[in-house]
């Protein structure tokens, strides 16, 4: 049961400060700012900014430290927000950096193929997918074969020049031996002095490409340019034709009978970055299919 009187009781109480609050509040809001209750206000406001004060200070270590919880969860999502954008960066670039170098090694087959100097024919464009594992980097594999018109000993250039030739091929894809093989012999002849001579790797060292039996006599120097010359032996033509690229005269020295000069050669088709290639399809297929016959791999 209840207690009424008790009930009442609290009512009564609660009555009289509703009508001491709206007299107070009266008072308050119909007196100037001289006057009791804002006297009032004042003094309490003067005896409770101590403490307030007090209280402020005492609280204000446990306001620190939540501030700076809070500071380091959001440091610690804007840290994770800037490496997911770092990492999405980083592959935009990467991704821009290989177009513009695929761009300008496309762009270089173009311009070399344009050359009026250049043989003329058929072509096919190649991206390399393998590379030799051996540091004389002998072998390129590339994405074309038979299908695409690819066959053995057809000349393979780059955005520079001579690259090497075809020597294995499937129907998707070839296997390309380059000039810096120990295997590789190329026709070539300096320009402008018109000496010929055979283009191939030092022994042990296919960094040193070297022009042989060359006749001592001749004009060379430093800078002159080299190229397949296309020359004719034994009814058999070069499979590589006349005017490709293949580098510049680094050097000229005479053998120790001074009958011959050693030509040293710096290609101009860079091994260790080459991703696209071009297969010249459209050389003298008879010369080709003649020389493969008789197991002769000319130069």
């Amino acid at each position: 049961m209840y207690d009424k009187k008790a009930i009442r009781r609290r009512r009564a109480v609660l009555a009289i400060l509703v009508v001491l609050s709206i007299v107070l509040l009266t008072g308050y809001f119909g007196e100037g700012n001289g006057g009791f209750f804002h006297g009032l206000q004042h003094s309490a406001q003067t005896v409770l900014s101590p403490v307030e004060e007090g209280a402020s200070r005492a609280f204000k270590p446990v306001r620190d430290l939540v501030d700076t919880v809070g500071g380091v969860f959001s440091a610690s999502g804007e840290n994770k927000k800037l490496k997911r954008e770092l990492r999405q960066d980083r592959q935009l670039l990467a991704q821009a950096q290989t177009a513009l170098r695929d761009n300008a090694q496309l762009r270089a087959l173009v311009g070399l193929t344009r050359d009026a100097s250049f043989p003329q024919g058929s072509r096919v464009t190649a991206r390399v997918i393998d590379k030799s594992p051996t540091v004389w980097w002998s072998t390129l594999g590339i994405d074309k074969g038979t299908d695409d018109g690819v066959k053995i000993d057809q000349p393979v250039i780059s955005g520079q020049g001579l690259v090497g030739k075809v020597t294995s091929v499937t129907a998707g894809t070839a296997v390309v031996t380059l000039i810096t093989d120990a295997s590789s012999a190329v026709s070539a002849e300096v320009e402008p002095d018109g000496a010929s001579g055979i283009v191939r790797p030092a022994v042990g060292n296919p960094s040193d490409m070297q022009l042989n039996f060359i006749q001592n006599g001749s004009h060379i120097k430093p800078g002159d340019a080299i190229v397949t010359s296309g020359f004719r032996a034994g009814g058999l033509q070069s499979i590589f034709p006349r005017g490709i690229p293949i580098g510049s005269v680094k050097s000229v020295s005479t053998n120790e009978l001074q009958i011959y000069q050693l030509v040293h050669v710096q290609p101009w088709a860079d091994f260790h970055r080459i991703d696209f290639v071009e297969v010249l399809t459209g050389g003298n297929t008879s010369a080709q299919t003649q020389a493969s016959t008789n197991g002769i791999s000319g130069p």
